[in-house]
């Protein structure tokens, strides 16, 4: 009798573990991170990880969404490579993932947009979206736009237009240097500039336009060479990762004599080896700094902050990870689902504010609006740069903001909705 009870007693325990283990796993809202983890640009994928598990966790602890449920970020190595990328995205498409966010390698977007939109016409229970946190290849907002891609990162022309703004208010400077990496990206940083600077800047000299390998040059003295022969006072870069370190680095040292106009800078790695004599002469163009929540006193902003350095040991670099959790979090609870069709229609059109000032999720294009800053690496405790990058004494002086409505340049994205 004691033995039929214990049995009894077990097979219920195993039937309300069987009943419970589905309730659980519906509680959990699983996002797959697909970017570098290994390889060259390891550093770059790490602290995008780390910048998305901090803002998932931070609405996990205000109560997650739709009622309780709760975001996970499951980290997948893309290696930059389109195929390893889409190897991924299957394998997070077996898991029952059905939110991607991926943003190193705008081959690697272009292959996942593609194959996302293949899928989800073949499986429509079972739909994915992509959101685009940093490629910035303005097709992907454009001709080929998709209504299953969102992109939460200012694309190349808006950036390159920012960057240009910039120089109306630089009449000395004549001459400007072009390098970047050599694929989709870095040739329409190349188009975007030679457009602008024509509109804007018709007295300005291209003086040079190079490309070079993707993570592949060690050393970048030939190219400063080159550089600094042709005469140029300033250069605009999108490189990224230990492409746009290296450079920067082998232009100080060689003692290049102009300004950089970069996208990343400030990133993983960027103002160590930059070093001092980068003061003054290097530029970023970013949707946030670290010298904001001193300029405009906010010490919400402040204390995120603060909290990420304290929790990672490393600088908080770029906010659009946060408008990106905080949009999904909204969408889901406007449509009242995690249904990955309901939470597309939901996040089109969106308005939120943000630490300093509006973003907008354009529904005509998928592609968000967000006040834009140049900013110039200064000396720490000038101006509002209370805090220094990677202790190196430097930190950031914003030179001109862009608000969202400002950034915003036209498509020819003829959306098809399903």
């Amino acid at each position: 009798m004691k033995t039929r009870t214990m049995f009894q007693a077990v097979a219920l325990i195993l039937a309300i573990l069987f009943l419970a283990a589905p309730a659980m796993a519906e509680d959990v809202i699983k996002i797959a991170f697909i970017d570098p983890l290994t390889g060259p640009f390891a550093n770059v994928g790490d602290m995008g990880l780390k910048h998305f598990v901090f803002s998932a966790d931070k609405i996990n602890a205000a109560g997650g969404v739709l009622g309780g449920k709760k975001f996970e970020i499951v980290p997948l190595d893309s290696k930059v490579s389109p195929k390893e990328s889409l190897i991924q995205l299957q394998r997070a498409i077996d898991e029952g993932i059905q939110y991607v966010i991926q943003g190193n390698g705008s081959a690697v977007t272009g292959a996942l947009v593609e194959a996302i939109e293949k899928h989800n016409v073949r499986y429509p229970d079972q739909q994915v979206v992509l959101f685009n946190h940093a490629a910035v290849t303005p097709s992907f907002t454009e001709e080929k736009c998709s209504f299953w891609h969102f992109r939460f990162d200012a694309h190349v022309d808006m950036k390159v237009l920012a960057i240009v703004d910039y120089l109306t208010s630089r009449p000395d400077i004549k001459k400007v240097y072009l390098i970047n990496q050599d694929y989709v990206f870095g040739h329409s940083i190349s188009a975007a500039a030679r457009k602008y600077l024509a509109e804007k800047r018709p007295d300005i000299e291209i003086v040079g336009d190079s490309f070079h390998p993707v993570g592949k040059v060690k050393d970048f003295s030939p190219y400063v060479t080159k550089i600094q022969s042709s005469g140029a006072q300033a250069l605009i870069t999108g490189n990224w990762g230990n492409d746009m370190t290296l450079l920067i680095k082998a232009g100080t040292s060689a003692g290049l004599d102009l300004e950089y106009l970069t996208f990343y800078a400030g990133g993983l790695g960027g103002p160590t080896a930059i070093g001092m004599a980068g003061i003054g002469k290097v530029y970023q163009i970013t949707e946030w700094n670290n010298a904001l929540c001193v300029q405009y006193d906010n010490k919400v902003d402040e204390k995120r902050y603060l909290d990420f350095k304290e929790k990672y040991g490393e600088d908080l670099f770029y906010s659009k990870s946060e408008v990106l959790m905080d949009m999904l979090a909204a969408s889901m609870n406007k449509a009242g689902s995690a249904d990955p069709k309901a939470v597309a229609y939901a996040m089109e059109g969106m308005e939120m504010d943000t630490y300093y000032g509006k973003a907008i999720m354009r529904a005509q294009d998928h592609q968000l609006l967000q006040p834009l800053f140049v900013s110039r690496l200064v000396k720490q405790g000038e101006g509002f740069a209370k805090y220094d990058m990677e202790n190196t004494g430097m930190g950031w002086e914003t030179v001109k903001k862009i608000d969202s409505e400002n950034t915003a340049t036209p498509s020819p994205c003829d959306m098809k909705r399903p």
